[in-house]
């Protein structure tokens, strides 16, 4: 498929890019290129692929979930303006 100036034009505008006009004819010639390799990649028959999440048959490994900070809230919050039931206040910004 391959586009003409009035549809890079168009596709730029729904994009609201800026595109200078003497650009125009390489932005279409490139974008043909694109939507030419889309088309030969959905000709491959993937018929007996299944789907997957990454390339490699592997397991994520997973760390223990185990505290590694101390808890210094009070600290923190000794230097906060206000403070209830270890929560922060603020003033309220939007009605």
């Amino acid at each position: 498929m391959a586009l003409d100036s009035s549809e890079v034009q168009k596709i730029a505008h729904l994009a609201r890019l800026g595109v200078d006009p003497q650009d125009v004819p390489e932005y279409a010639r490139n974008l043909s290129n694109i939507l030419a390799f889309v088309e030969q990649l959905n000709a491959v028959d993937c018929s007996g692929v299944l789907p997957m999440a990454h390339p490699l048959d592997t397991r994520q490994r997973l760390r223990e979930d185990a505290v590694t900070e101390p808890n210094l809230r009070d600290k923190f919050q000794a230097h906060a303006p206000k403070v209830e039931a270890g929560l922060y206040l603020v003033p309220k910004v939007i009605e």
